[in-house]
């Protein structure tokens, strides 16, 4: 019988997913050397070899791959196991894991936050990450739950809309379109746009948007935070779409304003997102029902 550890599973799995032993063994609190011989030391036990080198990249072979599906269904079945021996305990332990979009961040930490203090004894954590890494997390089955904007069609996810999420556009409040009102979409296309990066959730709204009037968008700059935005709106370096809840205070305290240009704001929804098929823990059963039973009071603090 073939004595393979969990550990060395563990390993194989990063390595794999992020085609570097360096990046593994950062993700893993090892040295590049611990994660080197055990994965050495597993080709020895099983007599064959698990990765191929191709210049400075590594692959798995057709061994490995068969190794890593194994790997997976041996992780699966341990959380399956931690689920049931929850189920039984109730929400006295266990844990839950949520990612969300830095957009969604703002009321994302007030719904963990009521989380926690409802179930204190679950280990609770919250990863806030751009849209494409949020997908990651998914598609490596890492997370329990998402909160994100729609996720992209036949990507095997189970999506429900919670919380609506309006688009606006942006302005310094002695921009010269600041007071005007029913501003024509053209007026839009002439101004220096500040958008997030491709993929985001937001930046492919815009893009949508301007294919809709015969546009191509062309951000005059990219920023990856919205808070980044933010700033360099309020400096004055162009217009800026964001979520209206992130920009709440600072419209209240007079720093930014938003454009009454037509056709906005665009009407988005927020969404609780899980792998196709995953049993959800207790926990994150919980969090889900809290979710679409609190959402829209979390909404009006925001």
């Amino acid at each position: 019988m073939l004595k393979v550890t969990l550990r060395q599973l563990q390993i194989l799995t990063a390595v794999a997913h992020h085609e570097s032993f360096s990046r593994a063994s950062s993700e893993l609190h090892l040295t590049q050397p611990a994660v080197s011989m055990q994965i050495k030391q597993l080709e020895a036990m099983l007599g064959i070899p698990l990765f191929e080198h191709m210049g400075k990249k590594i692959h798995l072979t057709e061994a490995g791959r068969a190794v890593l599906e194994c790997g997976e269904v041996i992780e699966q079945q341990l959380v399956n196991l931690e689920h049931t021996l929850a189920d039984i305990q109730g929400l006295k332990g266990g844990t839950l894991t949520v990612s969300a979009t830095s957009t969604a961040s703002v009321f994302a930490a007030r719904l963990v936050a009521l989380f926690r203090t409802l179930h204190p004894d679950v280990h609770t954590f919250l990863n806030v990450v751009n849209r494409a890494t949020l997908l990651q997390h998914l598609s490596a089955n890492s997370i329990d739950l998402a909160l994100m904007g729609k996720p992209p069609e036949n990507s095997h996810l189970v999506a429900q809309a919670f919380m609506k999420n309006p688009l606006v556009i942006i302005a310094a409040t002695d921009h010269a379109l600041a007071n005007k009102r029913d501003i024509p979409f053209s007026r839009l296309v002439n101004e220096p746009l500040i958008g997030r990066e491709q993929g985001s959730g937001t930046r492919m709204a815009l893009e949508k948007l301007f294919t809709e009037h015969g546009h191509q968008f062309e951000p005059a700059m990219e920023m990856n935070k919205n808070e980044a935005i933010k700033h360099a709106v309020e400096a004055g370096l162009g217009l800026g779409l964001v979520s209206l809840h992130t920009v709440r205070a600072e419209i209240a305290s007079g720093q930014l304003c938003v454009l009454d240009i037509q056709g906005f704001p665009l009407q988005r929804e927020w969404y609780l997102v899980q792998r196709e098929g995953k049993r959800l823990s207790p926990a994150a059963s919980a969090f889900a029902q809290l979710v679409l039973r609190e959402a829209e009071q979390i909404e009006r603090t925001i």
